[in-house]
């Protein structure tokens, strides 16, 4: 046990998270995304919502203010203009860590996969909502 740390980030995604540099992307996943068959680095959270991990994630990690966007979600297939309820819950929980400067991007289905696969690691949640799936990339922690 840890003073201050979420105790969903395991020992395994703790060291992913320090091991990561600045510019390093991790993806975070729902139940449903082939996160094995991509992962370089796979991190197994199973019976944790995709929005929990991220809020975990985000208590440690700060996110890339030196680019336009440092978070994306997967676009709805056949539909990318439209709204999943878990979009808003991903908003909600970067601006919360980062504030209200960072937007969530989006991603074609496959152009998701893509960026997941040349991820530094994906962490594969139990999520079971569809479209539970977001890429983040790290920035870096500033000296006080």
């Amino acid at each position: 046990m840890l003073k201050n740390i979420d105790p969903l980030l395991s020992p395994d995604l703790l060291m992913v998270l320090r091991s990561m540099g600045h510019g390093d992307e991790i993806a975070v996943v729902d139940g449903n995304f082939p996160a094995a068959a991509m992962a370089q680095r796979l991190v197994r959270l199973d019976g944790v919502s995709v929005t929990a991990v991220i809020n975990a994630i985000l208590s440690v990690m700060p996110l890339d203010d030196f680019v336009p966007e440092a978070a994306w979600r997967m676009e709805v297939v056949s539909d990318p203009r439209a709204e999943q309820p878990i979009f808003e819950e991903f908003r909600t929980i970067i601006a919360r860590h980062e504030g209200s400067k960072l937007r969530l991007g989006s991603l074609e289905r496959f152009a998701f996969y893509e960026r997941a696969k040349a991820a530094y690691a994906i962490v594969s949640t139990g999520e079971s909502r569809l479209y539970g799936n977001v890429i983040l990339k790290k920035g870096v922690v500033r000296s006080e």
